[in-house]
């Protein structure tokens, strides 16, 4: 069981929503290189509802907006969105999410500004800033995994040998 569905109250808020049929058809879709569309969502939610509630701010409009950030389904870097496409798929996303539950305003805003800084709009709500940085870093992180892992064998493989001649 991993640390996000441990989480009784994580999981209130957003469980049905990741078990949704339409929503786990994300995890057949590549996001960053190495993490699926499914796992980069649910990262990204469970990590912004992590800081808001220890900020003490909206964690469950935070874990829902954050969870459908990205909920759509077209592969971002072959389509011809791809110049607008930090415009666009939030819209879409939006347009998806309904179809799965009822947004708040705040869950809205959190989905269609979570591109600030590619785009201009900054969001309205103080929970969005939280989504918006979270998402960056979520992106970077997969999309540095292989690095990592290589990084990781040479270190340990460091060890290894200068471990064995240093005796």
């Amino acid at each position: 069981m991993r640390n996000y569905e441990r989480d009784q109250e994580f999981m209130n808020h957003v469980g049905h929503l990741i078990r949704h049929p339409r929503f786990q058809r994300l995890d057949g879709i590549t996001q960053h290189q190495h993490s699926t569309r499914l796992e980069h969502s649910i990262n990204v939610s469970y990590t912004s509802f992590r800081i808001a509630r220890k900020l003490g701010w909206d964690k469950k409009s935070t874990a829902r907006g954050a969870l459908l950030h990205d909920f759509f389904y077209y592969d971002w870097r072959v389509t011809k969105f791809n110049k607008s496409h930090a415009w666009v798929h939030p819209r879409i996303a939006v347009r998806n999410a309904r179809k799965l539950t009822q947004l708040s305003k705040k869950e809205e805003d959190i989905i269609l500004k979570h591109m600030w800084g590619a785009t201009v709009a900054p969001p309205r709500y103080k929970e969005g800033y939280i989504v918006t940085m979270v998402d960056k870093y979520w992106a970077v992180k997969e999309a540095a995994m292989p690095l990592r892992r290589v990084w990781q064998k040479r270190r340990r493989f460091s060890r290894k040998f200068l471990g064995s001649h240093n005796h």
